[in-house]
């Protein structure tokens, strides 16, 4: 039997985890000065690379825009994120519910 994760793809990450993990230190910049370039403050950045936040739209735009991606990106990592983590949370509940054969 294939496993869900090989289907669905590495594991779902929240987008401040990428951000802490990977994009921030390959940039070299402090957070302060990549806050500042975003237009929000240094707070509203720890709070996100500390997963404490997610991506809004705003936000997704303002990455997107100085990363040189899209917000799509950012936002579709959250989509995910948000996904997994809701969909292990209402496992029990969603169990219950019967999925309809098409006619």
């Amino acid at each position: 039997m294939i496993s869900k994760s090989l289907l669905t793809g590495l594991a779902s990450m929240h987008p401040g985890e990428l951000l802490r993990e990977d994009i921030l230190p390959a940039t070299g910049l402090t957070k302060t000065w990549i806050a500042r370039k975003l237009g929000v403050s240094r707070q509203t950045l720890h709070d996100l690379v500390a997963e404490r936040q997610p991506v809004t739209v705003a936000m997704a735009l303002r990455l997107g825009k100085l990363f040189g991606n899209s917000a799509e990106f950012w936002l579709n990592l959250q989509r995910n994120y948000d996904l997994r983590i809701l969909e292990r949370e209402m496992a029990d509940e969603l169990a219950a519910i019967p999925t309809l054969d098409a006619a």
